[in-house]
């Protein structure tokens, strides 16, 4: 008989009360158990969300009704964890990045192909009915041809909200590791695979200092640039600059902007699922000032139902029923690392550096999509 696909989670800090919100609501997915090496906030957790199984995260791996094991563990730790799930024999859904090297992330991929099992990679913002319906609209013709794309993501720094921020400032964080997965996923579904890459980093600081939580006032070291200017170049043409930055007092995040022949496409925020969308169209005549220049701007309806993280987990598990590759799959999560990994280099070197990966096709959400649709 068919039956939710079972689901656990290794990892219960920060990030899994989103999942746990959504999938707790999914009514084709059943989380099973939480497993953190904290065991009482695995438990607290449990409690919280009424999931039936808590501990550490052996109890995730030994039980035989769970399909699929999110991994919601620090950067560092994805690749690690990632193995011993596949070796437990389930499917993979891990936070991003997929690893913070080349090497150990593509042993992973290998090790589940060999076992017949996916690894499904964060983010799943760009699953959302923002980036979906941006997907849409360009593959109607509404931009004409897509030519180049601007984003930015510039704020003072998650300390000021993080209680533990360090590893944010390590090796596999900072602003390019920890955020650059969404802005680099959205541009590669709009855009398709990157070709090339060259950028500039610097330190704001060398040190940070915790703002909140019971670490307040405790130094740690940076060791990442904490700015870093990006210029990508795409393999089927497009180009796009991105500013990532924690050293700035100005805040402005979640700006994508893809300008086309035809017209400049705005989309929402690729840290969130969905918001405001439009299409600015260029100017019909000459405008001297002082006179306001005045142009037309369209508002595009989002299609789809909003919800949140947890969402690629549901897509994975409905995809493993129905046989067909899930959106967000391991190869995409691969590439995207890669890229940044080759921005990490440019910032060295400095030079363009070519990212040797590549993605076919980048699959689709449909608009009529329904996360709390029981299909199963």
């Amino acid at each position: 008989m068919p039956r939710p696909i079972g689901v656990g989670l290794i990892g219960a800090g920060n990030i899994s009360d989103q999942y746990l919100t959504n999938l707790t609501r999914f009514p084709d997915v059943h989380v099973r158990a939480i497993g953190d090496l904290d065991g009482d906030r695995a438990r607290a957790q449990a409690q919280a969300y009424a999931v039936g199984v808590a501990g550490d995260p052996q109890v995730v791996l030994d039980d035989p009704d769970i399909d699929i094991v999110v991994n919601l563990t620090v950067p560092a730790a994805h690749v690690e964890v990632s193995e011993a799930i596949i070796a437990a024999g389930k499917h993979v859904w891990t936070e991003k990045p997929i690893g913070i090297d080349r090497d150990s992330s593509r042993r992973l991929l290998d090790k589940a192909d060999a076992a017949g099992l996916r690894v499904g990679v964060a983010p799943d913002t760009v699953l959302g009915p923002g980036v979906q319906t941006a997907k849409r609209v360009i593959a109607r013709g509404d931009i004409g041809t897509p030519l180049f794309a601007q984003t930015t993501f510039q704020w003072q720094g998650p300390e000021i909200f993080h209680p533990n921020p360090a590893f944010l400032y390590a090796r596999g964080g900072g602003p390019l590791l920890d955020m650059g997965p969404y802005y680099v996923s959205t541009l590669v579904h709009v855009f398709g695979p990157v070709a090339s890459v060259g950028a500039l980093g610097m330190r704001g600081a060398e040190t940070r200092t915790v703002q909140v939580g019971p670490l307040t006032g405790t130094h740690f070291p940076v060791e990442i640039p904490s700015t870093v200017s990006v210029l990508m170049q795409f393999e089927q043409g497009g180009q796009a600059q991105s500013l990532y930055s924690t050293d700035s007092p100005l805040r402005r995040q979640g700006i994508v902007e893809i300008a086309g022949t035809e017209g400049t496409l705005v989309i929402p925020d690729p840290n969130t699922f969905g918001g405001d969308i439009t299409i600015t169209r260029p100017l019909t005549e000459m405008v001297v000032p002082p006179a306001p220049v005045v142009q037309e701007v369209i508002d595009i309806e989002q299609e789809g139902i909003m919800t949140g993280r947890g969402l690629g987990v549901l897509d994975m598990a409905r995809a493993i029923r129905d046989g067909r590759p899930h959106v967000a799959n391991g190869e995409i999560g691969y590439h995207v690392l890669d890229t940044l990994l080759s921005i990490e280099e440019a910032v060295v070197a400095p030079a363009f550096v070519p990212v040797d990966s590549t993605v076919s096709a980048v699959g689709e959400i449909p608009a009529d999509f329904d996360p709390f649709a029981a299909t199963l």
